[in-house]
């Protein structure tokens, strides 16, 4: 059974329509994102052959020859698919909705890219400046922001609350000590850190987590210390002391439950911090490195080619969206959340 707090809470978020709706229809695009292969990839999804059955999205490269083509590289599905249509034989071939991925260029020899959207070609929102389905990179971009935003928030949010949750309980020196290194910490320029890194380096997911994570914490260790702070001097902190509850009891028992709420509060809005601050790293140049499917790289691809009016607008509508639907995901739950709704003593 869900404690009553927890069930009034999700009543309140429930009732905040705009904020319980973007939850569930951004919930669906991350799940699906996870399925993004099955939806958008140039592998086929079941190949038929001569009475055998080929699934190869997830499995290993077929070769053409395999399908009896004159190449030992990995088939090309979409030609594939093609000949069986000509061939009339009843072999056949499924393609994903779109039959691209975000990595192939699509090259003709009629015309220089980007391509308009088109339903013949199956470029759906068209190409980028090299050839690339616009759909995919957006679709793989999204998986890899939402995933940024994600290790990004639990590894932030762990060194900010075993910090501030250290300061706010045991405060003195320890306090004061990590107030003025916090302070001292956030004067450093976090872009000239990335460029540096990145002149020294290439970029990789796990390097800008830790760029990031190094100068993100403090923002959830503030939090956490004033809420620790006042928790402390509750009456029921005193009531386990008086019974024998160690620190670490007192501190993981009962007052990190009793805090839940700000930790709760703050996540929608640090997700999209995170999503923001890839798409302008990779915007500037100092975030993932191409042929990486970004946001970023495609705005700025869709800013040098304005006259190709379908980059800009497809990945600008595409972030508007996704941070309008956290953005009104983290008003709902703060709401929902709200101290001066629901008390949690008298």
């Amino acid at each position: 059974m869900l404690d009553p707090q927890t069930v009034k809470q999700w009543r309140r978020f429930r009732s905040i329509k705009r904020g319980y709706w973007s939850a569930l229809v951004l919930f669906t695009l991350v799940a699906l994102s996870m399925i993004a292969e099955l939806l958008v990839n140039s592998r086929a999804l079941v190949v038929s052959y001569e009475g055998d059955w080929y699934f190869p999205t997830y499995g290993r490269i077929i070769p053409g020859e395999t399908f009896g083509l004159d190449y030992d590289y990995e088939t090309n599905y979409r030609e594939l698919q093609q000949k069986f249509k000509e061939d009339g034989s009843g072999n056949w071939v499924l393609m994903p909705l779109v039959p691209f991925n975000p990595f192939e260029n699509d090259l003709r020899t009629d015309k220089f890219p980007p391509y308009a959207p088109s339903l013949e070609t199956q470029h759906y929102l068209g190409t980028d400046s090299t050839g690339r389905d616009i759909v995919a990179r957006l679709v793989y971009g999204f998986r890899i922001a939402m995933g940024f935003a994600a290790v990004l928030l639990v590894c932030s949010y762990a060194a900010g609350i075993i910090v501030g949750c250290a300061m706010g309980y045991w405060g003195g020196v320890f306090d004061l000590l990590f107030q003025r290194l916090i302070e001292i910490w956030n004067t450093i320029p976090f872009l000239y850190v990335i460029m540096i890194v990145a002149s020294v380096v290439i970029p990789s997911f796990w390097t800008l987590v830790t760029v990031m994570v190094i100068f993100g914490w403090t923002t959830m260790t503030w939090n956490m210390r004033t809420s620790t702070y006042k928790e402390k001097a509750r009456e029921y902190v005193n009531a386990a002391r008086a019974l024998g509850a160690n620190n670490s009891r007192v501190i993981g028992i009962h007052i990190l439950p009793n805090t839940i709420s700000v930790i709760v509060t703050f996540i929608p809005f640090s997700i999209a911090s995170g999503i923001a601050s890839l798409t302008a790293l990779d915007y500037l140049g100092f975030g993932l490195p191409p042929p990486t499917p970004s946001w970023g790289e495609l705005l700025s691809q869709g800013t040098e080619n304005l006259e190709s009016v379908w980059i800009v607008s497809s990945v600008g509508i595409a972030i508007v969206a996704v941070l309008l639907m956290v953005t009104y995901i983290g008003e709902a739950i703060r709401e929902a959340f709200d101290p001066k709704k629901f008390t949690y003593y008298e």
